[in-house]
This record gives C-alpha cells, sequence and structure tokens, in this order.
C-alpha cells in the first residue's frame, strides 16, 4: 500500500478522498490555494501545502504538484474530478517521476478523451453510437454538407473534453452558422483544442451511466447504472440509482456493453461508460469519463462498496475483490448537487458569506460537502456547495426521503438550488419517474416556490434562542 497520497484537487472530492485514505491508513497531502487556506479538507489532511500562483492557476499546474509530491515523501497522486484529473500529460509526468497516478492509464485517459477515437473505437467493438461522423470538421461549409446528409436536428460537439462544453444545438441550417465558431472558440478555451464533430441530435433522451471498476489483471466489473437525466445546460443536477426506467433485459444489455466498451479501451482503475437511450429503449454510446464521477455516492449507496477505497487498492496493485455476480444492487439512492446558484436567473452562480448552514440527517442520509457557517463562497470554481444523498428500501421512499430532507436543509447568504430540488421531489411526473435530458427546460416556469426566508428560518431562530437562555 501507499506510503503518502496527495490529492491534486479541492473541495468536496478531496475531503472525499482524505476520509477513505484515514481508513486506509495512509496519510494525506492536501494543496490549496490561498482562497482556500481556511476550508475543511486543508483541516482534515495530514499535512497541506499552498499550490500557486491564484485561486485556479495551482490546481492546473503540472510540475509544481509533482514537486510539491516529491517534497512531502507522497509516493500517489488521486486527482479527484475537474482540474488535471484527465489530462493524460499529467499522468504521464507522475509515473516519469516514479509517483503512481490513482486513475486509468496515460494511454487510456489520451484515447478516451479524444471523442472521435472512442467513437470509432466503439463501433469496432461493435457497440451503437449516434449516428454522425467519426472525424473533425475543417469549415463551416463541411458541417453544412455534413448535417445535411445526417438530417436535422444535430448536434455540434468538441472532440476533446466535456461537462457540456463546446456544445451546440442546430436544429436548422441557420444555427450552424451562428453556433460554428461559438463552439469552436468554446473548446479552445476549455481544452485547448478547437476540432469539433457532428452528431444526430436524439430528441428527449435519458442520460444512463455505468460505473466501472478494472484491475491490472484482466478483471473488470460494472456497478449497475445511474440515471441523470434532470440537467440544466447539459450539466448534471439530480441524479438517481438505479434508473427507474430500465427494465432487467435493457439494464443487462447496457451493462455488458459498458463492459465491452472498457475491454476494448484497455482500460483500468474507475471509470464511467455514458449511454443515450431513445424513447424507443434504444441506447447509444455517448462518452467515457475517465475518473470518478460526482456522483459517485449513489453507485456507492446502493452498491455498499467504497469507489474511492477501491481505487486506490487496484493503483496499489491489488487484485479486483469482487466478481460481477457478487455485485449485488440494493434499494434506490438519489444525489441532489446543492449548487450556489439561481434557477430563476438561468442558474446564475452566486457568491457571498453562508450566514446559516443547517445540514439534515437521519437514517438514509449522507451529506458530502466542504462548507460551512461563515464560509466565503467564491467566485473561481464550481458552484456545487454539497452534494445530498439518500438511500431508501425503494424509489417511493427514497424520493420522500429526500423530500424530507431538503426540507431540514438550511443555506442562507446565498441563492442555491435547494427551493427548486424541493419542488421536484414533490412534482407527480418526478416521482413516477417521468423525467429525461428535457426536464428542467420543460418544467422550470411549472415548479413554483417561495424563497428561503419561510418557517424554517423561524424555527432554528426560536431554538438557538433556547439554548442561549438555557446556558447562561
Amino acid at each position: 500500500m501507499f506510503k503518502k497520497v496527495l490529492i491534486a484537487n479541492r473541495g468536496e472530492i478531496a475531503l472525499r478522498i482524505i476520509r477513505s485514505c484515514k481508513e486506509l491508513n495512509i496519510p494525506t497531502v492536501a494543496i490549496h490555494s490561498e482562497a482556500d487556506a481556511t476550508t475543511l479538507y486543508v483541516k482534515k489532511a495530514d499535512e497541506a501545502c499552498l499550490v500557486g500562483p491564484g485561486p485556479v492557476a495551482g490546481y492546473l499546474n503540472i510540475y509544481r504538484i509533482i514537486d510539491l509530491a516529491k517534497q512531502r515523501g507522497a509516493d500517489a497522486i488521486h486527482p479527484g474530478y475537474g482540474f488535471l484529473a484527465e489530462n493524460h500529460e499529467f499522468a504521464d509526468a507522475c509515473l516519469e517521476n516514479g509517483i503512481t497516478f490513482i486513475g486509468p492509464t496515460p494511454k487510456a485517459i489520451r484515447e478516451m478523451g479524444d471523442k472521435i477515437f472512442a467513437r470509432q473505437m466503439v463501433k469496432r467493438a461493435g457497440i451503437p453510437v449516434v449516428p454522425g461522423i467519426d472525424h473533425g470538421i475543417s469549415s463551416i461549409e463541411e458541417a453544412g454538407c455534413i448535417s445535411s446528409e445526417i438530417g436535422y436536428p444535430v448536434m455540434l460537439k468538441a472532440s476533446a473534453g466535456g461537462g457540456g462544453r463546446g456544445l451546440r444545438l442546430c436544429r436548422i441550417p441557420d444555427d450552424l452558422k451562428r453556433t460554428y465558431e461559438m463552439a469552436k472558440s468554446e473548446a479552445m478555451k476549455a481544452f485547448g483544442r478547437d476540432d469539433v464533430y457532428i452528431e444526430k441530435y436524439i430528441e428527449s433522451p435519458r442520460h444512463i451511466e455505468f460505473q466501472i471498476l478494472a484491475d491490472n489483471y484482466g478483471n473488470i466489473i460494472h456497478m449497475g447504472e445511474r440515471d441523470c437525466s434532470i440537467q440544466r445546460r447539459h450539466q448534471k443536477l439530480i441524479e438517481v440509482a438505479p434508473s427507474p426506467f430500465l427494465d432487467p433485459e435493457l439494464r443487462k444489455k447496457m451493462g455488458d456493453a459498458a463492459v465491452t466498451v472498457t475491454r476494448a479501451a484497455g482500460y483500468t482503475n474507475a471509470g464511467t461508460v455514458e449511454f443515450l437511450v431513445d424513447k424507443d429503449r434504444n441506447f447509444y454510446f455517448l462518452e467515457m469519463n475517465t475518473r470518478i464521477q460526482v456522483e459517485h455516492t449513489i453507485t456507492e449507496e446502493i452498491t455498499g462498496i467504497d469507489i474511492v477505497k477501491e481505487m486506490i487498492k487496484i493503483a496499489a496493485g491489488d487484485i479486483l475483490s469482487f466478481s460481477q455476480d457478487e455485485i449485488q444492487i440494493s434499494g434506490a439512492a438519489i444525489e441532489c448537487r446543492i449548487n450556489a446558484e439561481d434557477p430563476r436567473n438561468n442558474f446564475l452562480p452566486a457568491t457571498g458569506r453562508l450566514t446559516a448552514y443547517y445540514s439534515p440527517g437521519g437514517f438514509g442520509v449522507r451529506i458530502d460537502g466542504n462548507v460551512y457557517r461563515g464560509y466565503l463562497v467564491p467566485p473561481y470554481y464550481d458552484s456545487m456547495l454539497a452534494k445530498l444523498t439518500v438511500w431508501g428500501r425503494t424509489w417511493d421512499e427514497s424520493v420522500s426521503r429526500m423530500a424530507r430532507s431538503l426540507d431540514e436543509f438550511v443555506i442562507r447568504g446565498v441563492k442555491t438550488t435547494i427551493p427548486l430540488y424541493r419542488m421536484i421531489m414533490r412534482d407527480d411526473k418526478f416521482r413516477r419517474g417521468e423525467f429525461d435530458t428535457h426536464y428542467i427546460d420543460n418544467n422550470l416556469d411549472a415548479l413554483v416556490y417561495e424563497d428561503e426566508n419561510d418557517r424554517l428560518d423561524l424555527v432554528y431562530a426560536i431554538a438557538a434562542a433556547i439554548a442561549a437562555h438555557t446556558h447562561r
């Protein structure tokens, strides 16, 4: 096992990795910007060191991070998600310096990060892909010809990266003319490459992904699926597991396909194979994420397996400790990403100091976060404050538990997505499992809610006053 692990990330995922390392008795090193100096993950790590310059650049500074790992005696680095997690040059640099990268090989990261290469490889493996082209587009004229052949609507997509960036929906030729250069520019800014390709647009699909674990000895398993269809701007808000949409036959076909993709890619460690499923239950490969996902918590809840621990053990050379037949799915889980955003204002990110913070609890309730009362939400990072995950024996119990937990959750000082989620949990369509990737767009105006100045504030104020009076 490793002597010490440096975590090349921040926030919630850094704290999540620290917790698994502590249970494995592995000391940890946290890196942080000046803006993150007082956050929880920095306090919980065994060691912490400033990485710079600035609030963001330091987390992307490959050789500074490796130098810090060597200085602190860390023989492994966990990249988390975001920042350098899917940067094959970072993985290469770790190996060159005798440091284990807790994740897939640089080759797998590079190849599966190239959406065009991934499409070609998956097609050769016999897995269906969304109709489209398998090469980059050189001009707007070529894009127009290809789109006419495929048939509108089409999706213009960056060849590299993910996270909803470099994507443009084109329903008519004028949309393509208007967005072509925008997509290329966004791709260049986000991924350092401006090449784009075109796929047929699947109307109102489900976005379903399978969690993969693979060791270095050829053993590959999937841990069931997650339904990630509730999104805004192609970025996930709420995830559920298992999907209420899949039947056992389709679930098995897609799980087998995910394992086939993983094997064809020569992939090791944790990853996610993502699919789109149309209304007729045809599924298509979308992409492979070569890292741990934000929403891994719901898979942990329905399987009882700590995915971060498994990543560390696989990277250390352990054989996968369970087979596909030993993976047992129990109950249902839901994750809500608690974001500092204003849903009424196109989900505009919010910044400011948290004047109140009260997290829910009770049976089947899990909080993964890095914030607290008095925390200053900075403008530099992702808007997610915490992840609220619940488990129930059934889908209905899980939805009811999430509704109750959201009612308990109090965050003040910035606008959050909590009020919106409360309404979603009470929406009949959601409770029936009738949602797709357009759920938010089609229902946002109907999900009416009040601002956070509700009765809960009065309850907690009274409780605080009583407690203060009692202890005089």
